[in-house]
Formats: structure tokens, C-alpha cells, sequence
């Protein structure tokens, strides 16, 4: 089959940073599912393994093995392993795998059924391909770690969400405004992105180039129960412990190597370190979730309760286009997804 690997961690701009590369088909096993790949989306993760600055990365792989990277995809079922009940061959899914198995940039990938969902029939595959792993990241955000549900005693029923126009930032934002009570006030520092964020259904939206505490205030709705950062925490962090509510949840998913959350202590604010990755990386007895939220997705899809990130599309699926995707999304300014589509005919399992 046709993959896009690498066998050393380099810049983006290096010859060998990502190539064309052809592997064997793999077989599905247990509850595998094997999917021809459609379409891609590359996120921040992606580039961060392949420049060697988060794991599974490091030094070179063993002269021969390649590194496959990609974990959103969307395709269709080719054939499954003897233990998955939920698919069967020629069904449309979509999903955001497992960082610690070989990746999407492929024609043919292996991923456990329990992380997949059914795909929206009103989406098509680029569409579909934009959304898991953000999805995934944003649901458990506000929902599992924040419990966005339960007010928080005298705080503003808001929630601020920093980088309201990238992959996370615009999932979470339709979230927010479609599943619960709170005013969404998300930012933005460009005239498109600001575009962008109203469009997603964003209340209100500051300007995260300028200091975000004073324009909280003068909103005029008190201090917000909730804050949900998704980039450039560390630039933010006085302002969040200056607008956040007492006793107020705080949840961020960027890395960072140290993080001096002392400031938070005098107001009891709880802090969350959101990784989608850790129900499948652990083997969490609530793997499943996953693809059951992935389901709940597609099916708000097709009611119309919310819509794709894609934002930028790009094809085919090879070395050289994965190249400006990844180049894309190094520079933190894309809006939406950036989305990758069509290998051509693919092998057969």
C-alpha cells in the first residue's frame, strides 16, 4: 500500500521529513477494523512528533522501519477483525486512532473499532475527516473535565474559550453554545478568524493579542465559571487567574514543561490537562466512549446542530501535499482543519 512516512525527526523543510513510501497491507486482528483511507486532517500533534518534540517520537527509527503519522481519518470499512461486532465492510467511519499505532497517512489502516464512529451521511469524507479528534478533545474537555453542566456557586454561567478559530477552539465553541446554557465568549485576533468564530456561534469574542482580563470585565457579565485554553496558555495564564470565577474550572491542552498554576490556589480553581489520547493509550475500561461520542457527533451533524471545520482543503494524499499541510499548521495561524484528501485506488486487504 501507499503510506507518507519518515525514519528521522526534521523540520518540515527537509527532503526527508515526510516521503512517499510503499508498506505492506496491514491485516486487522481482535477488534480491528481495516479502513481504506479517504481523507486526512493533519493537527498539531502531527507535527509536533514528526519535528521530535512529543512522543512516540525521539531519535531515528531502526534502519527500514518507517514512522507513519496521522491519527484523524475518514474511509471506509474493508474488512474486520474476528472480535469487532459494531462495522462490517463497505460502512463510512470516521475517527481519531491511537498515537501509539502506525498512523493514517496510508491507503490502508488498522484502528479499533471501539474508537470509531459511524460517519454523518451528510458529510463527505474531507468534511467527516476534520472533525474526530477535535471533537473528541473538546466533548471530553468541557463535558468530562470541566462538567460544564454543574454551575459553579456566584460565577458568571460562561465559558471563555482561548483560540476560538483553530480545530478545537471551533468544535468547542459550537459545543458550548449548542448543548448548554452558557455564553460562549471565544477569541480571535484577525478579521477572518473573528468571521470565523461568530460563524461557529460564539456570543462574544476579545482579541487574544491584547491583555483578555479587562475585556472580560467590561463585557459586564461577572467572571466566568469556565475557562477552556487551547493554544498560548502560558501567555495567557495571569489574565485566566485574574478573570476566572472563585472555585472556577480551568482546563488547557497544550503542552507545556512546567506550568506554575499558584496563582490559582487563593480561589480554588480546579485544573484540567486534557489528552484525548489517554482512553486509548491506557486501555481505559471506557474506551468505548469514544466511539460512542463520535456516534453522537455524526448524528447532531445530520440534525444540523453542528457543522465541519474543515478550513482548509487540500489533495492528494502524498509526501509533497502532507508537506504543506504540516507547514500549514506550524505557523498556529490556519482556521478550522486542514484537510488532506484521495489516495486513488487503493489495494485490496
Amino acid at each position: 500500500m501507499r503510506a507518507i512516512g519518515y525514519q528521522t525527526p526534521l523540520p518540515i523543510d527537509a527532503a526527508a521529513s515526510l516521503v512517499d513510501i510503499d508498506l505492506p497491507d496491514p491485516q486487522p486482528s481482535g477488534c480491528d477494523l481495516l479502513v481504506a483511507v479517504q481523507a486526512v486532517s493533519v493537527n498539531p500533534i502531527d507535527a509536533m512528533v514528526r519535528a521530535g518534540a512529543a512522543p512516540p517520537a525521539g531519535a531515528a527509527l531502526p534502519a527500514g522501519e518507517w514512522k507513519v503519522l496521522g491519527w484523524d481519518a475518514a474511509g471506509t470499512v474493508v474488512a474486520t477483525g474476528p472480535e469487532a461486532t459494531r462495522f462490517r465492510p463497505g460502512d463510512r467511519v470516521f475517527y481519531a486512532g491511537d498515537i501509539t499505532r502506525s498512523g493514517t497517512n496510508a491507503a490502508l489502516h488498522c484502528v479499533d473499532e471501539r474508537i470509531v464512529g459511524h460517519m454523518a451521511a451528510s458529510l463527505d469524507f474531507a468534511e467527516a475527516a476534520a472533525l474526530p479528534l477535535t471533537a473528541i478533545t473538546a466533548w471530553e474537555a468541557l463535558f468530562d473535565r470541566l462538567d460544564v453542566r454543574r454551575p459553579v456557586p456566584g460565577a458568571a454561567a460562561a465559558v471563555l474559550i482561548i483560540g476560538g478559530a483553530g480545530g478545537v477552539g471551533s468544535i468547542a465553541t459550537q459545543l458550548a453554545r449548542q448543548l448548554t446554557d452558557l455564553t460562549v465568549i471565544a477569541t480571535a485576533s484577525r478579521p477572518q478568524t473573528r468571521d470565523w468564530v461568530q460563524a461557529m456561534g460564539a456570543h462574544h469574542v476579545l482579541d487574544h493579542a491584547q491583555p483578555l482580563a479587562p475585556q472580560v470585565q467590561a463585557l459586564g457579565l461577572g467572571r466566568p465559571a469556565f475557562v477552556f485554553s487551547t493554544t498560548q496558555t502560558m501567555r495567557h495564564l495571569a489574565d485566566i487567574a485574574e478573570l476566572i470565577a472563585p472555585q472556577g474550572r480551568f482546563a488547557l491542552i497544550d503542552n507545556h514543561p512546567t506550568l506554575d498554576i499558584v496563582a490559582f490556589k487563593r480561589k480554588s480553581v480546579s485544573i484540567h490537562w486534557e489528552a484525548m489520547f489517554t482512553r486509548s493509550l491506557f486501555a481505559t475500561p471506557d474506551i468505548a466512549a469514544q466511539g460512542a461520542l463520535l456516534d453522537d457527533v455524526a448524528r447532531r451533524v445530520d440534525q444540523g446542530q453542528l457543522k465541519t471545520t474543515l478550513g482548509t482543503r487540500l489533495g492528494p494524499i502524498d509526501a509533497a501535499t502532507l508537506k504543506r499541510a504540516h507547514a500549514l499548521v506550524e505557523t498556529g495561524a490556519s482556521i478550522g482543519k486542514v484537510v488532506l484528501e484521495g489516495f486513488g485506488q487503493v489495494g485490496k486487504a
